[in-house]
């Protein structure tokens, strides 16, 4: 049987710890070491995202969290025992991210529950604008 993109994403959601817009909202708050990756495409980042989130495609997330790419980004690779977060429009993109992360050795993985669009509904802030560092 051929797998479809709904499966690829239900089998990562199933090996993926989720993170409520609440809960990730209140470790900001509390000033928590965390790592926010936004794995959404540059054009959707420019027109709104979690203030101080890295942008980092989902297709370029493995190049760089690996540390011998040369592609590699120090803010990933180097967060291998901090807490990443990773958020994109509704969760299916940062789930599949996610998931590779943990298989490349990543302890804690967490993933946004209901992406950006749950985090912008319940009111918490946003902003706007290109990233201001080249990707990868």
């Amino acid at each position: 049987m051929n797998k479809t993109l709904a499966d690829f994403i239900a089998d990562a959601r199933a090996r993926v710890t989720d993170i409520s817009a609440d809960e990730l909202a209140e470790r900001l708050e509390a000033g928590e070491d965390l790592v926010l990756i936004d794995t959404r495409e540059p054009y959707e980042y420019a027109k709104a995202h979690i203030p101080d989130a890295l942008l980092i495609p989902r297709g370029l997330i493995e190049s760089a969290a690996d540390p011998h790419n040369a592609r590699r980004v120090a803010a990933l690779h180097e967060a291998r025992d901090k807490t990443v977060v990773l958020y994109c429009d509704t969760g299916g993109r940062s789930a599949l991210a996610a998931d590779n992360l943990q298989l490349m050795g990543f302890s804690h993985v967490l993933n946004l529950s209901g992406g950006l669009k749950l985090w912008d509904a319940e009111d918490y802030a946003t902003e706007s604008g290109d990233y201001a560092h080249p990707l990868p």
